[in-house]
């Protein structure tokens, strides 16, 4: 028998080893990232050694972020980015360069030479673009101030990732001649500022096209795919159209991660951009697993183990640093007091690009081979200990921060139990109605949002509502839902509303809960997790506007009342009809049109007894 070829052993060990670990990390409430990153310590070099060809499975694991970034792009439209241009340009470049600064200073304070501490300040000033992002997803905290904030900061440092790469050949040849008058007075300058001249050229050139592309040529090009009517080539060109911008971006020396983000800008108005989504978006997650894997399985141990003073002087070095400057533009920024926190741990641990600055910089010969484990290993380590912290401020949060009645007065999460009867979580347009009902009757519901600007706003007004993600056990533990009666569930997100459903129905089975459905689909998967108490969020208002047309065609009010209670009905028995089958399309498709056809014959059965009342009540009279 033949053996199995690497390629696929090694697929075989990396889905095997994120199947076995991330559910079980998942479960132990220590996220998705910490289980790819064990999961690749174990299968490493310094695991059980199933892998050891880790640059090559980081390289090619590096495209999950391109999509990542991809798809991040075609959520934003190009007037919100021209409308976060201060952010980006702003305090990104304010906290890269201080961040830069102070770690660079504090290395040489310590004895290592100025290009040395240079081109660690440059490193570990950036930030993990892929752990970042994914950890404000998981958390749903994207939308928020702190997470708004963190993605600008993020995107300015991938921009500016390709300055330090171009500065990295340029200071090797400082330090060549031993002066840093070398960098503008070198021997080469003439022909250094030629070919920056055909680079910068190069450069304007492939942007210019990628524009010009995205506008005019690639909005065609899907229409005229589109109309195949063939869903795997669709989904191979999407996957084109992102290789083929990254390739471009190679060639000019830019970020991959850079150009796709900006593709995705382009196509942010097109038509196809929920398809695109839906293609890219399971790749995009295989890959930025792999690539926490790969991450994990680059960690070297061995210089942990030899150095490992070293190596925790620098890792807990450059950490602290970054989060005391990273804190400190927070509260310049005037981020709400509860996103803080999460914003400095998320901006402070190392970057996947900083792997790509500390390679260069040792090819160049400016970091000893040893530096650049020792720097590289801290990086890897600060990536793993990120998410650690995260759970530390969660831990922290959910007691209240220690600190003055002001401090105490303006964060609003749960510092000691709850026990009002009624739960509403997500307090949204939806979930304030219920409030504001409840609160009429006498009843105080404890509420729950992530939105830290709802929260701030709705306290205002008086109401008892609270920070927090209401998926998280802990935190519905203390929001009192072991004694309350009812859990309001009225989160926008479908996917969050569903994982809410699955942990009170596991933990808290006496708890009713009372939904909100966005769709139909939404109805169906909540009914499917054991809610039976499910209202779709537009019904009864659309049943509103149907009695007012009925009305503005010449029924009385009591007519269209009674018809519109008729319709919801029949709605209602028809969707308890169609359930057992939402999976299956066409028998969906058949009991709706049995339905629709039943309300017909109905409505005209009514109308045929309404006419032959008329005339009987006519005839009466005649005689």
């Amino acid at each position: 028998m033949a053996p199995a070829p690497d390629w696929l052993f090694n697929s075989f060990i990396y889905l095997a080893a994120a199947v076995v670990v991330v559910p079980l990390a998942k479960k132990l409430g220590l996220g998705s990232i910490i289980g790819y990153l064990v999961a690749g310590i174990a299968i490493g070099p310094w695991g059980i050694g199933l892998v050891t060809e880790v640059q090559d499975i980081l390289h090619f694991a590096e495209f999950g972020v391109v999509l990542m970034l991809f798809l991040i792009g075609l959520e934003l439209e190009p007037q919100r980015l021209w409308s976060l241009r201060v952010p980006i340009f702003g305090w990104g470049s304010a906290q890269v360069a201080g961040c830069m600064v102070l770690i660079a200073l504090t290395a040489m304070a310590f004895g290592v030479s100025w290009p040395v501490a240079l081109v660690a300040g440059l490193g570990l000033a950036l930030s993990s673009t892929a752990m970042a992002l994914q950890t404000l997803d998981e958390r749903h905290l994207r939308p928020t101030p702190g997470g708004q904030a963190g993605f600008a900061v993020l995107l300015f440092q991938d921009v500016a990732a390709i300055p330090i790469l171009a500065l990295l050949p340029v200071l090797a040849i400082a330090t060549a001649a031993g002066a840093p008058e070398a960098i503008f007075l070198g021997s080469n300058t003439a022909s250094s500022s030629e070919s920056s001249a055909q680079a910068a050229i190069k450069i304007i050139a492939i942007m210019g096209g990628i524009i010009v592309g995205g506008r005019l040529l690639v909005r065609p090009l899907l229409h005229w795919i589109a109309r195949s009517s063939t869903p795997e080539i669709f989904t191979a060109a999407s996957l084109l159209l992102v290789v083929g911008i990254a390739l471009l971006m190679l060639q000019v020396g830019l970020s991959m991660a850079l150009g796709a983000f900006l593709a995705g800008v382009l196509l942010a108005t097109s038509e196809y951009r929920r398809e695109l989504e839906t293609d890219i978006e399971p790749f995009k997650g295989l890959l930025l697993g792999l690539f926490f894997i790969a991450v994990g399985m680059g960690i070297d141990f061995g210089v942990l183990r030899n150095s490992p003073g070293l190596m925790a002087a620098v890792v807990l070095g450059f950490l602290a640093i970054k989060l005391v400057f990273i804190y400190g533009l927070a509260m310049l920024m005037k981020l709400p007091v509860q996103e803080r926190p999460v914003f400095a741990v998320l901006l402070a641990q190392g970057g996947e690009f900083a792997f790509v600055v500390f390679q260069a910089a040792a090819g160049a010969k400016l970091l000893a081979p040893q530096t650049s484990s020792i720097l590289i290993g801290a990086v890897a380590l600060s990536m793993l200990l990120g998410p650690l912290l995260l759970l530390a401020i969660d831990k922290l949060m959910l007691k209240g921060f220690a600190g003055s009645g002001q401090n105490r007065q303006a964060l609003p999460e749960i510092a000691e139990p709850q026990h009002a009867p009624v739960i509403i979580a997500g307090f949204g347009r939806y979930g304030q109605i219920v409030g504001r009902m409840l609160l009429a009757e006498g009843f105080a519901p404890t509420v729950l949002d992530h939105n830290a600007d709802t929260v701030e706003t709705v306290r205002s007004f008086g109401y008892r509502i609270f920070y927090g993600d209401a998926s998280r056990l802990n935190l519905l533990r203390i929001a009192g839902a072991g004694s309350a009666k009812i859990l309001v569930l009225a989160v926008d997100d479908v996917a969050q509303s569903l994982k809410i459903a699955e942990v009170v129905k596991a933990h808290f089975p006496h708890l009713e809960i009372v939904a909100r459905a966005r769709d139909v689909t939404h109805w169906n998967a909540l009914r499917d997790r054991g809610v039976q108490r499910v209202e779709r969020e537009m019904f009864e208002a659309s049943l509103c506007s149907a009695r007012g047309v009925l009305e503005l065609l010449g029924q009385s009010p009591m007519d269209a009342m009674l018809k519109a209670d008729r319709f919801r009905q029949h709605n209602q028995a028809l969707f308890e009809t169609m359930r057992p089958h939402h999976s299956n399309r066409k028998q969906v498709i058949a009991a709706a049109r049995a339905g629709r056809q039943q309300l017909e014959a109905q409505i005209a059965e009514e109308q045929a007894q309404a006419r032959a009342a008329v005339d009987q009540s006519v005839a009466s009279n005649g005689q």
